[in-house]
């Protein structure tokens, strides 16, 4: 099974979300109908990023590291810079 770390951006607000998922469309769905306690008030999400990995371990490394001082500074100066 593959797991994906994404990063999701608020339509409404300039905000990101990390998470991590075994299916990413069906979470994107969650989270854009408010099943998701953060994101529920920034809706609606977007997948502006996302990563796939073989095992959840692997992914749930990179979850932890993008939503570091580190990660977010990745976040920022990579994903989001070539978006606009």
């Amino acid at each position: 099974m593959d797991y994906y770390v994404y990063i999701l951006k608020s339509e409404m607000k300039e905000i990101t979300y990390v998470g991590i998922t075994n299916d990413i469309e069906r979470r994107l769905n969650e989270h854009n109908s408010g099943k998701s306690k953060f994101t529920k008030a920034f809706i609606p999400w977007k997948i502006i990023y996302h990563e796939n990995f073989s095992t959840r371990k692997d992914a749930r490394e990179r979850e932890k590291y993008l939503k570091s001082a580190a990660g977010r500074r990745f976040i920022m100066n990579t994903v989001i810079l070539q978006k606009m």
